[in-house]
């Protein structure tokens, strides 16, 4: 269960999930939010491995903070195929404080649980988390 040191609980198909994007590639990214009630981090959306980081990005809400993870597809200057995996902090500026920080605080608590992530990205809009900034981190 949730408590002061440790912030929310986190629900296993979020580590399940994540394992399958990880391993499997079976998702190309994930959007996960806190549940406020039940106090736990819980899966809000799965991207199938065809969607597109236009699609990653429509799936964060405008003024409601959330954690995602995206496999980012990227090709080196020596011409091989790699992928990073992206944990992203998303905190936009219209989010209501309260929730800026609950998600703070329970960040690296959640992000432990998700054992692989290569690059960690914190964006207050969808400048700070553009395709751009994903090529310039990737490599």
């Amino acid at each position: 269960m949730a408590n002061a040191a440790s912030g929310m609980a986190v629900h296993d198909d979020c580590k399940l999930n994540f394992l399958d994007l990880k391993a499997k590639r079976t998702y190309r990214f994930i959007v996960f939010k806190i549940e406020m009630e039940q106090k736990q981090v819980i899966v809000e959306k799965l991207g199938m491995p065809a969607d597109t980081y236009e699609e990653f990005a429509k799936a964060l809400p405008a003024d409601e903070c959330r954690y995602a993870v995206f496999d980012f597809d990227f090709v080196t200057e020596e011409n091989c195929q790699k992928s990073k995996i992206f944990f992203i902090a998303w905190s936009p500026d219209t989010a209501r404080v309260r929730s800026k920080m609950i998600y703070a605080s329970s960040k690296d608590r959640f992000k432990r649980e998700l054992d692989g992530i290569q690059v960690e990205l914190q964006a207050t809009d969808p400048t700070e988390m553009g395709l751009d900034v994903f090529k310039d981190r990737a490599h």
